[in-house]
């Protein structure tokens, strides 16, 4: 049973007001995200479709990650592209202690820092789970807590491709954060969506930004 929702209510954003869930603009830009990289040979495949539509991308790493692949980590940096933290171990904020979860974050963001002088403290709770709490210690350290306006439920394996992709191009609009994995559990409906999801917003006139 999916427990995700895929359009973020407006409901929601008010009440959650303080974490980012989309950018509002007048100049038709989208902002693609990935979560849970890099990844061998599944990040580089997604910075190849990037470049041959002509999309910049956010990409939220694991700390785990970073140091594990950091040949790739440097890829999607020297590609142009954006980087956030997604904890070092991929944590749920509900189910962990909150110095442990912001010692965590602050790892991350050490790998992070190795390979970016000035890099951006922009934060994405894995699983969007994180306590109230847990986001005003991040906050009051300067970071921007990003969310997301739509989300493709690539992870979801019980899902088609077909309806992976029908959830982003039925609810995209200008300002959207829309999320997708750069992982290996997700790369049976990334394969399929994210091409098709780059042809159709060039085709609309939309373009990518990224999240600082």
């Amino acid at each position: 049973m999916r427990y995700y929702w895929i359009k973020t209510s407006r409901v929601i954003k008010m009440i959650f007001s303080r974490y980012v869930w989309d950018i509002p603009n007048r100049k038709n830009k989208v902002y693609l995200t990935f979560d849970d990289g890099p990844t061998p040979e599944i990040t580089a495949w997604t910075l190849a479709q990037l470049k041959e539509y002509g999309f910049r991308a956010t990409f939220f790493c694991i700390g785990h990650n970073i140091d594990c692949y950091p040949a790739i980590f440097s890829d999607v940096i020297n590609s142009g592209h954006a980087v956030g933290n997604h904890t070092f171990d991929h944590l749920k904020g509900w189910e962990t202690d909150n110095s442990i979860y912001i010692k965590n974050v602050e790892r991350c963001q050490e790998s992070i820092s190795e390979k970016i002088s000035l890099s951006p403290k922009v934060f994405r709770p894995p699983y969007g789970k994180i306590k109230k709490s847990q986001a005003k210690l991040l906050r009051d350290t300067g970071y921007k807590i990003v969310m997301w306006d739509v989300l493709s439920g690539d992870f979801d394996q019980s899902i088609s491709p077909e309806k992976c992709l029908s959830n982003v191009l039925s609810n995209v609009r200008s300002g959207s954060i829309i999320v997708f994995h750069d992982s290996a559990k997700a790369f049976k409906n990334l394969r399929y969506v994210l091409p098709k999801t780059l042809a159709y917003l060039k085709e609309k006139d939309f373009e990518g930004e990224v999240i600082r």
